[in-house]
């Protein structure tokens, strides 16, 4: 008997309806799965025939075909074991159904439903194609219920999920709780998912009162923050650049609705933990140096995002900069321009979006103390510029603030009165971007061409400072347009208008050729 179920599987951040269809024949007994099915699925067989004998239900002692449909799709995960189990027993005649439910969930051997990644954009796929009803594993429910427009029921067994087929077919449905309502104040997307990443960042971090001195460096990251720009720290160990980094989570505005959304999905296609409610946190994503090429821009076997990915909206710390492999570091450079990366393998190709904010911080030499005085640095000639040479132009080039931490004094950290903390400086921040969305509707290191003359409104005046400028630092074009756009969020900090000569000269202070060649001459 043929049977026939609807279910989904992930295709980057989306979901894909899949048709599968299972024929239970007379012949040898035998289990036999077509559709482009990777190892996972092909893995199901024993997966499924485990889950229905430990279920209370016979395994059917025939041939026994699975095709997933469409064919030329390449189908992933174990989201479909559910799908395949239940055909067995409708194709067997064990269970009735009416074909008005679409299902999802890995199963185990002893029939006990599991959630898999990517719940919610197959639930939203589902919802597309006008399905009315879906059943979920339990531990998955609330995610699923994010979705609107279609009714989800958990099951926490193959057992269940039958059960509810049944019923359906009788022309009774199980009620269900009331759809989970969506918070403003969400937890984030949780701790870290993979064992490269040494902080995912849901919570707040340390207070910005923490960090004694650096009243350059913390400007700089105000500046960075409120418009979104591109930063690197550049100092010797134990002068404050990761504590500063590590301040960021307290300081970033929560995410709007559209962003919110996108970094649910994003999250739970990652499978970093149980999603619960629309993710509101702004990520901030701190791998180890030690990162692939594939876990940083995205792909691998299941063309999993990577950390650009994962730091969208958000922010994407690099500590020990010059560390990091060169080809992962040079990968950086299209997402900071595009705000997406496209992932292309052999017979799949996925579209990402990777629009985030890169702080970086590294030290000026391999020992950390060049350009300190007194014989500290114990490099050799030519391995300062090399170590700092590990950074392409075209990269620096992408940077919109560059800082200097210097060594804090001792006296200046023991006997110096606290700074200001991290609330006060949230707000500015998130007072000078709501300015930013209501004048170009996103923030301003996004503003380019037109729209960014027009946002910095420059007078004569302001128009031949900003040429004195880049040339006597002799900026290229994309200079330019980078000290335009820090002077306009300068510029907003202030609550002003339009930009004026002092906007600019604390840009250009950020931008400086001395401060870009930090580790160069400026160090040396």
């Amino acid at each position: 008997m043929l049977a026939s179920l609807l279910s989904a599987t992930l295709h980057g951040l989306d979901g894909r309806p899949i048709r599968v269809e299972v024929d239970v024949a007379p012949g040898l007994p035998g289990f036999t799965i077509v559709g482009l099915a990777d190892t996972a699925l092909q893995e199901a067989r024993e997966r499924v025939r485990g889950a229905i004998r430990n279920s209370g239900y016979e395994y059917p002692p025939r041939r026994i075909t699975v095709n997933l449909a469409p064919a030329e799709l390449r189908k992933s995960g174990a989201s479909l074991d559910l799908a395949i189990a239940l055909g067995i027993l409708v194709g067997s005649e064990q269970v009735n159904a009416n074909g008005l439910w679409a299902v999802l969930g890995e199963l185990s051997l002893g029939g006990e439903l599991r959630p898999v990644p990517g719940l919610l954009p197959m639930v939203l796929a589902l919802s597309r194609r006008r399905v009315k009803r879906v059943v979920v594993p339990v531990g998955g429910l609330a995610e699923a219920r994010l979705a609107d427009g279609i009714v989800v029921v958990g099951a926490a067994t193959l057992a269940e999920a039958a059960t509810l087929l049944r019923e359906s077919r009788r022309g009774r449905t199980r009620s269900t709780p009331p759809r989970v309502e969506l918070a403003a104040d969400i937890t984030g997307n949780g701790g870290a998912d993979r064992g490269h990443v040494v902080n995912s960042g849901s919570g707040p971090g340390p207070d910005l009162a923490e960090v004694r001195g650096q009243l350059e460096a913390r400007r700089a990251l105000e500046l960075a923050l409120a418009g979104g720009h591109c930063m690197v720290m550049i100092g010797p160990p134990g002068s404050g650049k990761t504590l500063l980094a590590r301040t960021v989570p307290g300081l970033l505005p929560p995410l709007d609705d559209d962003e919110a959304r996108l970094a649910t999905v994003i999250a739970s296609v990652s499978g970093s933990g149980p999603v619960t409610d629309l993710v509101r946190t702004r990520p901030f994503r701190a791998p180890h140096h030690t990162i692939s090429y594939a876990a940083m821009v995205g792909g691998g076997p299941h063309m999993s995002p990577g950390e650009v990915t994962l730091a969208n909206d958000g922010v994407l710390f690099l500590d020990e900069l010059p560390e990091f492999d060169r080809a992962t570091l040079e990968a950086l450079r299209q997402p900071l321009e595009d705000g997406q990366v496209a992932i292309s393998r052999v017979g799949r190709a996925a579209v990402f979006p990777a629009r985030f904010q890169l702080i970086a911080a590294m030290n000026p030499c391999p020992c950390g103390h060049a350009g300190e005085g007194g014989g500290r640095c114990r490099c050799q000639p030519g391995i300062v510029e090399r170590y700092a040479g590990r950074i392409s132009g075209p990269l620096r080039d992408r940077m919109d603030l560059w800082v200097h931490m210097p060594r804090v004094e001792p006296a200046e950290y023991v006997r110096s009165a606290a700074p200001e903390g991290s609330v006060g400086v949230a707000g500015r921040i998130a007072a000078s971007r709501r300015r930013q969305i209501h004048r170009s509707g996103h923030p301003n290191s996004r503003l380019s061409g037109r729209a960014l003359r027009a946002a910095c409104a420059l007078g004569p005046a302001e128009q031949a400072h900003a040429i004195r400028l880049a040339e006597l630092e002799g900026w290229s074009a994309r200079g330019i347009e980078r000290l335009l756009r820090v002077a306009r969020t300068a510029a907003d900090l202030a609550g002003a208008d339009a930009v004026d000569g002092s906007h600019m000269d604390e840009a250009a202070r950020f931008r400086s050729a001395s401060g870009a060649r930090i580790g160069y001459e400026a160090v040396g």
